[in-house]
């Protein structure tokens, strides 16, 4: 019989695989949605982002009522909320992720599609979430971060269920209610709908993280040793990925290593079925170096705020932790003042543009 760290990974590369095509064929990539939002006032990839965390949240919380899976041992419903981490960091992230041009799941797609830029990124963002997981950016984290949080009240965690109080039927009509206000936005328009690569991206990337759920708290789980229970992320699973590779013998394979092999290798598929392989590399030194800084930023930053776009923006959120909205917010302000940067070269007038001051 396979061991639970083996069909956690199997099942990681089977919805990592689902985000790589997703990505890949279906053009699902959060840093073009904010910039289509931002700059182009298109907001067909947004609505695909808000199906996808509607199918998330509703099928995740389903799991969670019928007593699949249990949600209180991930690592998002925490008695106390991190606003330091989910503003800083989302901050830093979203800056960091206009350098590179995407995020870290963007990241595994183009590396999938033979971008060398992005192999450069995969193992810089790896290496500084290791460090800032373990290392010596770890204790600038614990010394900025962790003052910053708010403590709940005794016996709450940090859903909006548990701080509202909502309980039995009400919170199932609470999150037929938000699932459906997401829905009704991303599709009423019609627009989603004539764009049936970003329709069919949305509804598979929102599934893919309610399995990740079922996956790591059914399938996967252990009685004699309980795990926490997770989902998709592409912050902290780099680093694991990179240290399971150089320390093999002494590592266990995990969901998340199982993702991030999955992107590439469905992102490699569909750029392969498409005639869309190609290798790319820097044109100079300077585009290097934004890249690298630009992941740099976003290891920290992921770390910080305990997620990306897809961990913080879809994952957390199906878990209805109130970390997700807040974080995501501040990835989509970081994510503003970077483009502003690499438009104008310059922070000051960029941040003018972003706070709407006069110039």
């Amino acid at each position: 019989m396979l061991n639970p760290s083996t069909i956690a990974f199997a099942c990681g590369l089977a919805a990592g695989a689902m985000l790589g095509v997703a990505g890949r064929a279906g053009r699902f990539c959060t840093l073009a949605m904010l910039e289509d939002a931002f700059f182009g006032a298109d907001l067909r990839r947004l609505k695909s982002f808000a199906l996808a965390a509607a199918v998330a949240l509703l099928a995740t919380q389903a799991l969670a009522e019928f007593g699949i899976v249990d949600l209180s041992r991930s690592i998002y419903l925490t008695p106390s909320i991190g606003l330091g981490g989910a503003i800083l960091g989302g901050l830093t992230f979203g800056i960091g992720m206009a350098l590179v041009g995407t995020c870290g799941f963007g990241t595994l797609v183009r590396v999938g599609g033979g971008d060398l830029r992005a192999i450069v990124v995969f193992l810089v963002l790896g290496l500084s979430a290791l460090a800032t997981m373990r290392g010596i950016t770890g204790m600038l984290r614990v010394t900025l971060i962790e003052p910053l949080s708010l403590r709940l009240s005794e016996g709450n965690n940090q859903t909006l269920t548990s701080l509202l109080g909502a309980g039995g039927g009400l919170r199932a009509l609470l999150v037929v209610s938000i699932a459906a206000a997401l829905a009704f936005w991303a599709l009423a328009d019609g627009r989603l709908v004539r764009s049936p690569r970003l329709l069919a991206s949305g509804l598979a990337v929102g599934g893919a993280v309610a399995f990740g759920w079922f996956a790591t708290g059914w399938l996967a789980d252990d009685e004699f040793d309980p795990a926490r229970v997770s989902s998709l992320s592409f912050v902290a699973p780099l680093g694991d990925s990179i240290l399971y590779i150089a320390t093999f013998s002494g590592a266990r394979l995990n969901f998340g290593i199982g993702s991030v092999a999955g992107v590439v290798a469905g992102s490699f598929a569909a750029a392969m079925l498409a005639r869309g392989f190609r290798w790319e590399a820097c044109d100079d030194a300077r585009e290097l170096k934004r890249h690298m800084t630009g992941a740099l930023l976003m290891g920290i930053g992921g770390v910080m705020s305990m997620g990306c776009t897809i961990g913080q923006g879809l994952t957390a959120f199906s878990t209805l932790a109130v970390s997700a909205p807040i974080t995501l917010l501040a990835i989509a302000c970081g994510a503003r003042l970077g483009l502003e940067f690499t438009m104008t070269g310059e922070w000051w007038p960029a941040l003018r543009r972003l706070f709407g001051a006069s110039t």
